[in-house]
């Protein structure tokens, strides 16, 4: 009694640590966002941009701009062809004020939503909402989760568990359905069903919840309207849900039809239970596929492939001693004293080095996935990495119960510690509580589960678009490159005639004169009063840009507009980051997790190795040669790509310091009026304009080329400007 009394006690004290993990349901974060929250800005942006860590939905997601008076002056939706962006445009002319973005997020990944406000100001900083993410518990889906999760646990334990340990250990051939006497199968069958339909349930509850989160409704509209399915067809937690439920289906499908044999073909019970594990196994893997493990920026094959293995490690361990607590009275009922001893210690001697592989992978596993968000001392005082310690804590506790089993049934081995141990023994009894501990473990993992990850240090990091203005022939033409780093970007051109939006088309390029390469000529698509937006992914590296902007009239003129841009690698969205020694570490301690549990299959497969001296001699020439061919391929595409790239982009001889803007396109206009070439010439020149680069055409214009006489230029500069005019001649 007192020990039941002692583990109620701690059983409690657990719940209620698992209760104090305060939850949240957010998943992703911000990467960037232009302007920064709470930014004071000189002038009004063009647009408002948030980046996030994962991919949203983009019929559940958007952005609402309110000015000071709480008027929604723009709305906005996801980028269609960049899923993680989340932007809105400006009306223009903005006054000075406090303007408010107000995001509803939705991830794509796990289907959770969130609320956020950004404030920023427009001439000096005022009074506005701070950012606020609502991103509070959510009930019921701590409570899908724990069923969902634990359900499918339950299913994928009982199956190893009887494939790896009750088979083997209480097996007998004269049961032919099974192996095992149909007493004991029965449970089996039933705890399967239970799991199954906990794990139903469970996943019941998350369409529902789900979809009233989508669509802010309540239950009753969202079975009026049918709403459900908009989420099951439309949506990436749709993709997984109906994913995790056909497998669902199969398994279910597998264990009936071993159900339907039983009596007519018994031998195939055995193969659709074994059929059933490696479905229940891939059934876990959906969970991870909805993880915080899908939406890491670190190795997301590896964080997704360790979770899949975190979650097949609770399932040998928590789940098989679930299981096997429920199967147990039944077993044991017909023996007593050393034979039912004897039977116990079967099967136990059998589930403890199970058990050992599982707890080293949960170890490993998790201390990896949790490396992923969990980086810096200040992210472990989060709501998350707080949840994460209590998690740790309980595994922790549950791994000593386990370890004091251990013991118990080794005397021999741990007689310094039997005085402890030997309170457990081989008991059902203390076995069924570090089942209910295990519960306790898989509620704290559900609060983790729905619990927002620290935003790393590159996370909500900003830095101001690169902008500029410049007045040409009659136009005002305002640029704005945003994000400003490598990758996609957007570019926005604001033009305006004698203060009114013109009514005009616009082109734009981009351009590295250090490089001297360009990208193409993209025509703009006309906005709002006056605003005109591209996107280019030409910027591939950080370095000094230039952004070229023609704007045509309605009478066939063209007027050029050219902005320097400072493209900085730091002003990127970030898509990953590089794994540390840390993470690396505890990657290659989760293989070595992995490899000592296939150890046993391993030296079984070696023990029937011809290990002859000739067979062995070949055999690591021949690995050793695979090595050395992978490296030195590896070396030679490197090398060959390296010479392509110099060959095929050349630096230039000279870089061309004079900007193409429209006073240097009149200049040289001018003085390639005079240069002494034949039509035909300039013709077959313009034609080339697309494979000749400015440093030749310098050299053109200074030293003549066949059939082409220099050019009488001053000094450089005024050949620079004959260079940018020749330039201008290539039509868009």
């Amino acid at each position: 009694m007192r020990l039941i009394r002692t583990w109620g006690v701690l059983t409690a004290l657990c719940l209620l640590l698992a209760a104090l993990a305060a939850p949240a349901s957010a998943h992703g974060y911000i990467i960037r966002a232009i302007p920064e929250d709470r930014a004071v800005l000189e002038r009004a942006p063009v647009r408002v941009q948030y980046w996030f860590s994962e991919a949203l939905e983009a019929r559940f997601s958007g952005i609402s701009v309110r000015d000071s008076s709480g008027t929604i002056i723009a709305t906005g939706l996801p980028d269609p062809q960049r899923p993680t962006l989340l932007e809105a445009r400006l009306p223009a002319g903005l006054p000075d004020g406090a303007y408010i973005s107000e995001l509803r997020i939705a991830f794509a990944s796990d289907g959770h939503v969130i609320t956020d406000n950004r404030a920023f100001f427009v001439g000096e900083a005022g009074q506005a909402a701070a950012g606020i993410a609502t991103g509070d518990p959510v009930f019921l889906e701590i409570i899908w989760r724990f069923l969902l999760t634990g359900g499918m646990l339950l299913l994928t334990g009982a199956l190893a568990l009887y494939a790896l340990v009750l088979a083997p250990a209480w097996g007998n051939p004269a049961h032919r359905a099974g192996l095992l006497p149909p007493r004991v199968m029965r449970r089996l069958n039933a705890v399967l069903l239970g799991a199954l339909g906990i794990a139903a349930l469970g996943q019941l509850i998350a369409l529902l919840q789900q979809t009233m989160l989508f669509f802010n409704a309540d239950l009753g509209r969202v079975f009026a309207e049918g709403l459900f399915n908009v989420v099951r067809f439309s949506t990436r937690f749709g993709d997984v849900w109906n994913m995790r439920l056909i497998v669902l289906v199969v398994t279910g499908a597998l264990l009936a039809a071993a159900v339907y044999f039983r009596d007519r073909e018994p031998t195939l019970v055995r193969p659709f239970w074994s059929a059933a594990a490696w479905s229940s196994a891939l059934a876990l893997g959906t969970m991870s596929l909805a993880s915080h493990a899908s939406g890491s920026l670190m190795l997301p094959w590896a964080a997704v492939f360790s979770d899949w293995l975190h979650l097949g490690a609770i399932a040998l361990w928590l789940g098989g001693l679930a299981a096997f607590s429920l199967v147990l009275p039944v077993a044991l009922a017909p023996y007593a004293g050393d034979a039912r001893l004897a039977a116990l210690l079967a099967a136990l001697n059998r589930f403890s080095p199970v058990a050992v592989v599982g707890l080293l992978l949960v170890i490993t596993s998790g201390a990896y996935s949790a490396s992923n968000w969990v980086s810096a001392p200040d992210e472990i005082g989060t709501r998350y990495g707080l949840t994460l310690g209590i998690k740790i804590a309980l595994v922790g506790t549950l791994a000593g119960v386990a370890g004091l089993h251990h013991m118990a049934l080794r005397p021999a081995q741990y007689a310094r510690f039997q005085a402890i141990a030997g309170r457990f023994g081989a008991r059902s009894g203390s076995l069924r509580l570090e089942a209910v501990l295990g519960a306790v473990v898989l509620g704290a993992a559900a609060f983790l589960s729905a619990t927002p990850v620290p935003e790393p240090d590159i996370a909500g990091a900003s830095l101001p678009a690169p902008t500029a203005s410049a007045f040409v022939e009659g136009y005002d033409v305002t640029m704005t490159l945003s994000p400003g780093g490598p990758g996609v970007n957007t570019i926005d051109v604001q033009v305006m005639s004698n203060g009114a939006p013109a009514d005009v088309s616009v082109t734009t390029q981009l351009v590295l004169p250090s490089a001297d390469r360009r990208g193409e000529w993209q025509t703009a698509d006309p906005l709002e009063a006056g605003l005109y937006s591209a996107a280019s992914a030409s910027i591939d590296q950080a370095g000094t840009w230039l952004l070229l902007v023609d704007v045509a009239d309605a009478a066939g003129g063209t007027t050029r507009a050219a902005f320097p841009a400072d493209i900085r690698a730091e002003a990127s969205v970030i898509q990953s980051r590089s794994p540390g020694l840390i993470q690396l570490g505890l990657l290659m301690a989760v293989v070595c997790a992995v490899g000592y549990g296939l150890y046993p299959l391993g030296r079984a497969g070696f023990s029937r190795l011809d290990k002859g001296a000739v067979p062995v001699t070949i055999g690591v020439l021949a690995v050793l040669a695979g090595v050395i061919v992978v490296a030195l391929g590896v070396v030679v595409s490197q090398n060959a790509a390296s010479q392509f790239a110099a060959l095929t982009n050349p630096p230039p001889g000279q870089v061309n310091p004079v900007l193409p803007d429209q006073a240097s396109l009149l200049r040289g206009e001018t003085l390639f009026a005079d240069c002494a070439w034949d039509e035909a010439a300039r013709i077959e020149l313009v034609r080339r304009l697309d494979r000749t680069t400015d440093d030749a055409l310098f050299m053109t214009v200074r030293d003549g080329r066949s059939n082409l006489p220099a050019c009488a230029a001053s000094d450089d500069a005024a050949r620079w400007d004959i260079v940018n005019y020749i330039r201008s001649l290539e039509s868009p």
